[in-house]
């Protein structure tokens, strides 16, 4: 029986970072190089909170460094090699994965499922509806939801946010099924149009079974992760869309795609098992050999590295929370946090704000982690990502306007 390779969290840890490019060399700040980080991570996931700019463009900013947000616009409503749909949230994903996700889009609303059944018997009952959006596409072009009056005949009982939404309700059925799509952004609000009438030629169409979905969804799932649990690959990608997730790694594993690995610090082994794309073999030899290029960056509240909070306090001993919607007196660090990553570490969090009218980011307040290095040097990588972060969003002023550690204040100067 083959032995089982042991690696340290370290190693876990910096093969997590690298496959997520937050170290080593940055790709270009080009559409090529957004492309490049596409394929690595799988999904943006996408959030209408600007308090500093939206979420995806901060994710790419975290590896590409300064780059120019038309090149994003170019791939998703120019060239069509990204779209919108629905990975880990919704995000923005790859149109060369359309296989993936067209196994979703041709699969909603067709089970048993009491959900399914719902969906399924809400847009019978108003089908009026369905058709008469579809048909004002037809006829118009791209649309925005409020340019369609409703028509609905049955409410959509929820007792939440969506609740009487049937436009919307019905535009996320008809864009969950695959047969309309964003076809572009107009004041931020969604520009809804056929997606024959957007994909490009070139967009794969062949249909996947369930099986090979899975199999394709966990290899870029386990990838992107760098090493991984069976439960974290449920998480990520294709999340919670892995029927047979432990079987199907059993077959990775004995066809040389996956191998299993153990991580072990000095008191124990860690709960598993993990695994590690074979692939990535080669890179996890050059960690273990010492190559190691660290950065210090900023990362979204909703970055890919993080945003499985379980598997984060797991491999990194941080605990991160959104306190968007917690009460401004209850916050512990604010409203939208941005976590400090330095090399392999989330060492603190910045809390920052951006006045997009006076050019202005605010800093109101700079967290250290307990465990976090109190020295001027981190405190100037600290300050190096922030202005590199001002510099992205055209601010002509950085304001420090709350707490930042003693030991970090050249941050401020």
């Amino acid at each position: 029986m083959t032995s089982i390779r042991t690696i340290s969290p370290t190693t876990a840890r910096r093969m997590a970072v690298m496959r997520q490019r937050l170290a080593g060399a940055r790709p270009l700040p080009t559409t090529e190089g957004i492309m490049e980080v596409m394929h690595d991570l799988g999904c943006l996931q996408l959030d209408p909170i600007s308090a500093v700019t939206r979420s995806h463009l901060l994710v790419l900013w975290s590896r590409l460094g300064v780059y120019d947000p038309a090149h994003l616009d170019t791939l998703l409503w120019q060239e069509r090699r990204l779209f919108e749909y629905w990975a880990h949230a919704a995000s923005i994903v790859l149109t060369e994965d359309y296989p993936l996700h067209s196994h979703m889009m041709l699969k909603y609303a067709t089970t048993d499922s009491s959900w399914s059944k719902r969906v399924h018997s809400w847009v019978e009952q108003n089908i009026t509806l369905h058709d008469y959006i579809l048909g004002d596409i037809r006829r118009n072009g791209a649309m925005l939801s409020r340019q369609f009056e409703s028509e609905a005949r049955t409410e959509w009982a929820s007792s939440g946010w969506t609740s009487g939404r049937n436009i919307n309700q019905m535009l996320d059925y008809l864009w969950t099924k695959g047969i309309i799509i964003v076809a572009g952004r107009a004041g931020g609000q969604k520009l809804w149009n056929l997606s024959e009438r957007c994909l490009p030629d070139w967009t794969p169409r062949q249909v996947l079974t369930e099986p090979e979905v899975v199999r394709q969804g966990i290899q870029r799932s386990l990838r992107a992760l760098g090493v991984s649990t069976p439960r974290h690959i449920q998480q990520h990608f294709l999340r919670n869309r892995y029927p047979g997730l432990t079987g199907t790694l059993h077959e990775l594993e004995a066809a040389g795609l996956v191998e299993r690995v153990q991580i072990a610090d000095d008191v124990r082994a860690w709960p598993g098992p993990w695994y590690v794309h074979a692939e990535d073999l080669p890179l996890l030899d050059s960690l273990e050999a010492g190559e190691w290029e660290p950065r210090t960056t900023l990362l979204s509240p909703f970055d890919n590295l993080i945003c499985d909070r379980a598997r984060t306090e797991m491999l990194f001993d941080f605990n991160f929370r959104i306190e968007i919607y917690v009460p401004k007196e209850e916050r512990k660090y604010g409203y939208y946090v941005l976590p400090i990553l330095h090399g392999d570490t989330l060492i603190g969090r910045v809390d920052p704000t951006m006045d997009r009218k006076r050019k202005v980011l605010t800093v109101n307040a700079v967290h250290a982690e307990p465990n976090a290095p109190m020295t001027e040097e981190v405190g100037q990588a600290v300050a190096g990502a922030i202005e590199e972060l001002g510099k992205f969003l055209g601010a002509k002023q950085i304001e420090y306007a709350g707490r930042v550690p003693e030991a970090w204040k050249p941050v401020s100067s």
